[in-house]
């Protein structure tokens, strides 16, 4: 298991950029899957992206082309940069390793306003 930490969030305009980071507190280099998760207020939680220790990635539709998720190994941390920020991303956005273990951050907020 590790402790999963967020960073990042905060307040943007419609069309801004955010980066979030994604602090592991041991090695990530054999946890299989590595992702991003969101929860917009009312809305269940849904996957954003996420990133195989192959480095293969998948996306959600809603995101695809504006969303990068990738994963340094040598500093045990999961990034995601977003670009083209729009209101309906707003929320808040979760960290999870999983494959033999099942961890979850706390989430850090993303609000992009109109």
């Amino acid at each position: 298991q590790v402790q999963l930490v967020e960073s990042g969030g905060g307040l943007v305009q419609a069309g801004g950029s955010l980066r979030l980071s994604c602090a592991a507190s041991g090695s990530i280099f054999n946890i299989a899957f590595m992702g991003w998760y969101r929860q917009a207020p009312g809305k269940q939680r849904e996957l954003v992206a996420h990133i195989r220790n192959t480095f293969s990635t998948y996306y959600a539709d809603a995101v695809k082309g504006r969303f990068t998720i990738s994963r340094d190994n040598a500093v045990n941390t999961v990034y995601l940069q977003m670009n083209s920020l729009k209101p309906e991303d707003t929320g808040v956005y979760y960290c999870r390793a999983w494959g033999t273990y099942n961890d979850w951050g706390q989430g850090t907020q993303v609000t992009v306003s109109s």
